[in-house]
């Protein structure tokens, strides 16, 4: 389970470093793809084939479901860590995201997410006011 918030910076070659609590879980092999909230989507390969299986699922034929596949897969790419304990983020994830310097990772349960540190910072800010009422609307799940 992925979870707690870094700050990182990522370097003019667009190598980021990965927290060490999150490495091992992540494996030698992931996959970085294009996130929901202008974020990047980071997940060990047995949850991205079983995200990959699900998706599978979806009806073709149905304009939202292509839409959707179409978006999270292209953007899709297995890395690596290096020996420092760096990825690099491809070019164009690093401009959907707007990468500039500071980001921030993030575990949140079965993947990590990146996020540029200026639209962390404002996702948190707008989110935090309705954190308590997005509360009561899950409390259906017995949280």
């Amino acid at each position: 389970m992925f979870m707690g918030e870094y700050q990182h910076n990522i370097d003019d070659k667009g190598r980021l470093i990965i927290p060490a609590k999150f490495r091992d879980a992540l494996g030698a092999n992931f996959v970085v793809t294009r996130g929901l909230d202008s974020c990047l989507f980071v997940y060990p390969r047995s949850e991205w084939e079983s995200l990959e299986a699900k998706l599978k699922t979806l009806p073709f034929t149905r304009a939202d479901a292509r839409a959707f596949s179409r978006f999270f897969f292209s953007g899709a790419t297995e890395c690596e860590l290096d020996k420092q304990g760096r990825v690099n983020i491809p070019n164009h994830l690093r401009e959907y995201a707007k990468f500039i310097r500071d980001c921030v990772v993030i575990g949140v349960s079965n993947r990590v997410e990146i996020w540029g540190k200026e639209a962390w910072d404002q996702y948190c800010a707008q989110s935090q006011d309705s954190f308590a009422e997005i509360a009561e609307k899950l409390i259906d799940f017995d949280l």
